[in-house]
């Protein structure tokens, strides 16, 4: 049986989907910290059945709703001295600058050096509007028909 010891001080991102630990370890660069980080995938979940954590033995500084754009249903947990200090819950964000990339090749953010934005269209159904071509962005990564 594998054994992933309990943190003493960081952050432990819960209930991620199975697969996207590792987009958020990448997205985190943890592969580059120079601190204890554990990425467990496909452990056992009463709630969905299965699922991805990442445990970070640190106090790193995240934009937590970035992380809700890979996975709006997960958790992120504070720990101090052992214990869930605060546990926190995805809400997107209304305004998303620099991190979802427009898939309208004719749109200005591809041939430009201007900076993606994307505005929050549909909080329940997590769709974005690029804010220069009308192109919609689904959370779930891929980009949406306009009607």
């Amino acid at each position: 049986m594998l054994n992933i010891n309990s943190i003493s001080n960081g952050i432990v991102i819960d209930h991620i989907k199975p697969g996207l630990g590792y987009e958020i370890f990448k997205l985190l660069e943890l592969d580059k910290a120079d601190y204890r980080v554990a990425l467990i995938m496909n452990v056992d979940s009463k709630k969905n059945g299965k699922k991805d954590m990442i445990k970070i033995e640190n106090v790193i500084n995240m934009d937590m709703a970035i992380l809700g754009l890979i996975d709006k249903d997960l958790t992120v947990n504070i720990i101090e001295n052992e214990k869930i200090k605060e546990k926190v819950s995805m809400v997107l964000p209304e305004k998303v600058e620099g991190f979802i990339k427009c898939k309208n090749p004719r749109c200005i953010t591809c041939h430009e050096n201007v900076q993606n934005k994307f505005i929050l269209l549909n909080r329940e159904k997590g769709i974005y509007r690029c804010n220069y071509c009308d192109n919609l962005y689904s959370c779930g990564g891929r980009s949406e028909k306009n009607s």
